[in-house]
């Protein structure tokens, strides 16, 4: 990559792990968008998969005693059929359908951000599901399955540290199993993918203490508007990315 290629990508990756150390969240949803708009999508996907990884290893790895495991073990098994389907589909699927589905999706939660439309009502564990399968497929394809897990979670859980927690606990183990999806497809077997992470590791590292530090003082509602304008350049460049392909 040229230098400002290699500066941007140092930015984007700093300001999607502050916001996952704060929030335990959201960085594939941050970091993929944005470095798909110069990087080759089956070489950010499985970039921000291993960061992600080490991520939720990080953060997990702290507040091991307030996560939900009953709430991680009824994802798992739909969320593991998602990985394998959403691996197939970015293995064999043209770069422009996935961008531009990539932007639409993206949108979506961006408007919720902004509108703070989060709800208050307790759901029911049927949800769990759809939310699994969609989470896992999407989360393969993209690098950003994020999304259906914490609206099912947040939706659950009503306690902020628990909440961030357990979204690190789900990640960790949904991360496994996409590791080994991509590793069958091919994903994580070419060296640039290892060399960036490793060279952006300590980036990583540093913003998620940073976002740590932060998280007990911000408002819930002024993180999700933060995001939510994020997400809304993002998915408008994806979408002119694409459409400039």
């Amino acid at each position: 990559m040229a230098a400002g290629s290699v500066a941007s990508a140092a930015a984007i990756l700093l300001a999607a792990y502050f916001i996952r150390g704060i929030t335990g969240f959201g960085s594939g949803l941050i970091s993929v968008p944005l470095l798909a708009l110069f990087l080759p999508l089956k070489f950010v996907v499985p970039l921000i998969l291993l960061l992600d990884f080490t991520a939720s290893i990080v953060i997990g790895g702290f507040n091991f005693k307030r996560v939900k495991w009953d709430e991680v073990g009824v994802l798992i098994p739909f969320g593991i059929v998602g990985v394998i389907l959403g691996t197939s589909l970015l293995v064999n699927l043209p770069p422009e359908p996935m961008l531009i589905a990539l932007a639409g999706f993206v949108f979506i939660f961006a408007v919720r951000s902004l509108l703070n439309l989060h709800g208050e009502k307790l759901i029911s564990r049927g949800w769990a599901v759809p939310a699994s399968l969609t989470g896992g497929t999407v989360g393969a394809l993209f690098g950003t399955g994020g999304p259906p897990y914490v609206i099912y979670l947040s939706h659950r859980i009503r306690d902020k540290s628990d909440l961030r927690a357990t979204f690190s606990a789900l990640f960790f183990t949904e991360g496994l199993t996409r590791i080994g999806s991509f590793l069958v497809a091919g994903l994580l077997m070419t060296a640039p993918v290892w060399v960036t992470y490793f060279a952006a590791l300590p980036l990583v590292l540093g913003a998620l203490y940073l976002g740590g530090r932060v998280h007990v003082g911000i408002g819930p509602a002024q993180m999700a508007r933060l995001v939510g304008v994020l997400l809304l350049v993002s998915s408008v460049s994806l979408l002119y990315k694409a459409l400039s392909i």
